[in-house]
């Protein structure tokens, strides 16, 4: 194998976990955010959840965040601290 196909995979590996490691720190912030009560984008207390999902006991919820004033809507799948031996379920 080619020492520089092999550098340049190497580079676009990294450069993708540091992006995406990145991207995960932004949800994390405006998940943080939003449990709080503030829109991330306009910072007032006018976000509300419109939209809960999930597939069923065990699985992850994916809750869909929207702002009335800025119109910021954003998901987020998230997992409840109850499974199905929990009585969560029932």
């Amino acid at each position: 194998m080619d020492p520089y196909l092999l550098a340049f995979l190497l580079i676009v590996l990294i450069g993708s976990v540091t992006v995406y490691i990145y991207y995960l720190r932004e949800k994390k912030a405006e998940l943080a955010s939003i449990r709080r009560g503030f829109c991330p984008k306009c910072h007032q207390k006018s976000i509300e959840l419109t939209d809960k999902r999930s597939g069923g006991c065990g699985s992850p919820s994916l809750l869909t965040f929207t702002c009335n004033v800025c119109d910021y809507s954003n998901s987020f799948a998230t997992h409840d601290s109850g499974g199905c031996g929990s009585g969560g379920c029932a």
